[in-house]
């Protein structure tokens, strides 16, 4: 079973074919390269011939935009939420939408606790769970070491009426943050982390998630508090089974607290096949 972002009113995929998906981001459409689309249907739909914009990947590495009638930059909303957004590096618009499965989910936990509840966003980007979270009622941490991520979601922040919300926005490498909370003697309700496969921290720090995923699992293990109420990993990198983050979570969070672990892939429903494409693996503790 998929955990999928079915709710969904300015976006949708409305098809895949041949490493490629045709995608609606409100009013614009989109063609955009995925690996996981490894079949070969028929391209009905007039978007594939008549698209806003088409990034081609290269097969040297990377790729680039062609644009047909498409803005800097525009936005759309879910539920009680408005996200900026504009094409950047390497296919991304600055918003993964089936993350909206996670959103739904821990909103409900959040608004259900009957108490102040304190999250930390590791690897936050531009701050789709920050505001899901902060629209429930929670105090956030945000973390990302870019700058310009921070920003961005500072932005997504003030447009969607967050702007006075109890966020933390800080720049910084998420190991090394988590390193000094706990010697401060931070403590957290929730964790929520959406590691990359790779990356570098603002200080050139490297980050494999093979290696360092479960070491950073352990470390939050350790920020949670007395009552903790979720533990959130996300992660788009290929071979990492959603059965891997049941185990990691198993072991150092439902081991320490009890409660119970889950893990799926998530996805988006496909409008012209009725199917569901994959987009990457959740693995949730909850109390």
């Amino acid at each position: 079973m998929i955990w999928a972002a079915n709710n969904w009113k300015d976006y949708e995929v409305i098809d895949c074919s041949n490493g490629e998906k045709l995608e609606r981001w409100g009013d614009y459409l989109l063609i955009r390269p995925d690996p996981q689309v490894i079949w070969d249907t028929p391209r009905r739909h007039p978007g594939w011939k008549y698209p806003n914009g088409h990034y081609h990947r290269s097969a040297r590495g990377g790729g680039q935009w062609e644009f047909f009638d498409l803005p800097q930059q525009w936005s759309i909303g879910y539920r009680d939420l408005t996200f900026h957004l504009k094409p950047f590096s390497f296919k991304h618009t600055g918003l993964f939408p089936e993350q909206a499965a996670n959103w739904d989910w821990f909103r409900d936990k959040i608004r259900s606790a009957g108490r102040p509840v304190k999250v930390l966003n590791l690897f936050a980007y531009t701050g789709g769970a920050t505001l899901a979270a902060a629209k429930a009622g929670a105090s956030v941490t945000h973390i990302d070491a870019s700058k310009g991520m921070v920003t961005w979601a500072r932005e997504n922040a003030k447009a969607s009426g967050l702007e006075n919300a109890p966020i933390r926005w800080i720049v910084d490498d998420c190991v090394k943050f988590v390193e000094r909370e706990i010697r401060r003697g931070s403590r957290y309700d929730a964790v929520i982390m959406d590691p990359p496969s790779y990356g570098r921290g603002p200080k050139g720090e490297i980050w494999k998630i093979e290696d360092a995923i479960h070491p950073l699992i352990r470390l939050c293990a350790g920020l949670l508090s007395d009552r903790p109420l979720f533990f959130l990993i996300n992660s788009y990198t290929t071979g990492l089974a959603p059965s891997v983050l049941t185990y990691m979570l198993s072991t150092e969070v439902a081991r320490r607290h009890g409660g119970t672990v889950s893990s799926e892939e998530v996805g988006l429903p496909v409008t012209e096949s009725g199917l569901m494409l994959p987009c990457g693996a959740s693995g949730r503790w909850e109390a």
